[in-house]
């Protein structure tokens, strides 16, 4: 039975098991805290993996390096929440790194310190429109040939208004001292040959002028530290007077992609597939925040593996495949050799059960061991690698929301399942919903390519019409068109 196989009946069994029932089960992991002692025999967790990333072979070669015994793991199968607390709290373990960086380069980072104005703004009085400022009751005399315009300085002529008089002025320019209002150019009747100006709107004291202060004073915090800089944060920090922002460094990503099987192009042949998750998560971390180097194809190379954790310079490792318990799954076998410490080793969620959060050293990277199938791939990033490089980034933690599930989902009977959801607007009146979209296997990624967020289903499933929790996907605002024949 391949891997696949074997999920497809696992998932079979687990739905022919809800009816209606919720078995609790007697697990370490309900115990108080997050990381309590083992009590359970490694093999035994392995062995109810419902999850294998491949195949195991029939006639398998041996390695060719000893297994060592596998680190000792925390707990095992975290329930999913808890797993996630603990990745969120192991990337706020340290303090946070500080740069300057100049405004050109500042996008995307989180600021290290709240923003506070450097000046007023406006720091003085300005036009809001093209116009005529007056000062006084109207008809107003005017000087022809004399305007304000923005950017230049003050005419000695027009330093100060008297009542009874106007001058032409652009927006943005600083209006001069005593003036009553501006008049819009649309509103404003101009008598040239007597050199008036009226209007026939009433003239409220104050209008169509932005007084000194009226966006912050001097001092004010414009946004908190843990902001994301966007656009509109550089426009804001240029408008009050930086040239470059307090930012906390994005942290650093390498990518291992382990598996003989993969190719990096063509099509399957010969048992070969090809590797889907090398070009897909390199974006998905930068979308993240991190800054990650190109994959690394190691294939099953226990050596190859060890090497590349112990010379990486990277915050954060993430591997793909080889995290469960085959002959060729090296990524336990390696971590004990390091020394590594388990902080996740298996998490009461599918797909995706058998990832893992290691600390390579006290003071060392982060390792997040991600399954070799594509969807479970995507729920270790969402389940350990976002919270964990939120947390080194300075980053907020994503808000939970709860939306209304248009569909009956069904759940596992024990875990927490990840259901690809898409986002749809209310109609006649109905509220906002999300739909579950199908192709939602452990290893497809055509319902997840569709779909704008994950619904957390709790276990024993939810009832069309039921709020549940749902975890946005890094690009969600920006994709509105995601339905058609993927639903």
């Amino acid at each position: 039975m391949t891997g696949d196989d074997a999920e497809e009946l696992a998932v079979e069994q687990a739905l022919a098991l809800v009816g209606g029932r919720n078995r609790a089960r007697n697990r370490a992991d309900d115990q108080a805290g997050d990381q309590v002692p083992r009590n359970q025999n490694r093999r035994e967790h392995q062995n109810r993996s419902e999850h294998q990333d491949r195949s195991e072979p029939t006639n398998q070669e041996p390695t060719p390096h000893p297994t060592p015994p596998a680190p000792v793991s925390p707990t095992p199968d975290l329930p999913w929440d808890r797993a996630r607390a603990v990745a969120a709290r192991a990337g706020r373990g340290g303090p946070l790194a500080v740069v300057r960086l100049p405004l050109d380069r500042a996008l995307g980072h989180v600021l290290a310190e709240p923003l506070a104005a450097l000046t007023d703004l406006p720091s003085f009085d300005t036009s809001a429109m093209d116009g005529w400022a007056v000062a006084g009751p109207g008809p107003w005399t005017y000087e022809e040939g004399v305007s304000l315009l923005a950017g230049v300085g003050e005419s000695p002529t027009a330093a100060r208004l008297p009542d009874g008089t106007a001058v032409r002025i652009a927006t943005g320019a600083r209006t001069p001292a005593d003036t009553t209002a501006v008049i819009r150019s649309e509103h404003a009747q101009v008598d040239e040959a007597r050199a008036l100006v009226s209007t026939r709107r009433p003239v409220v004291t104050g209008q169509d002028i932005r007084p000194r202060g009226q966006e912050c004073r001097s001092g004010d915090q414009l946004v908190p530290a843990g902001t994301v800089v966007t656009p509109a944060v550089l426009g804001l920090a240029a408008a009050a007077g930086y040239d470059a922002l307090p930012a906390v460094p994005r942290p650093r990503v390498d990518v291992l992609v382990l598996g003989d099987e993969l190719l990096a192009a063509g099509l399957p042949h010969d048992g070969l597939i090809r590797d889907a998750l090398g070009p897909m998560l390199g974006p998905w971390l930068r979308a993240l925040g991190a800054e990650v180097s190109g994959p690394r194809r190691l294939g099953d190379d226990a050596e190859a593996l060890r090497e590349a954790l112990t010379s990486s310079d990277a915050d954060l490792i993430v591997t793909t495949g080889g995290t469960a318990s085959g002959p060729v799954d090296h990524v336990h076998p390696v971590l004990a050799t390091l020394g590594a410490e388990l902080l996740v080793d298996g998490v009461a969620v599918r797909p995706g059960h058998p990832m893992l959060l290691a600390r390579l050293s006290p003071d060392g990277p982060h390792l997040v061991g991600l399954p070799g199938n594509p969807l479970a791939a995507v729920s270790g990033l969402l389940t350990l690698a976002e919270p964990l490089l939120a947390g080194l980034a300075g980053r907020p933690a994503q808000d939970a929301y709860r939306a209304l599930v248009h569909a009956d989902v069904p759940g596992h009977p024990h875990d927490t399942r990840l259901v690809p959801v898409v986002h749809r607007a209310g109609r006649a009146g109905g509220r906002d919903h999300v739909a579950p979209l199908r192709y939602n296997g452990p290893a497809m990624l055509r319902g997840i390519a569709a779909a704008d967020g994950l619904a957390v289903v709790a276990a024993g499933g939810v009832r069309s019409g039921t709020e549940v929790e749902i975890l946005d996907l890094p690009w969600a605002p920006a994709t509105p068109w995601t339905e058609g024949c993927f639903t």
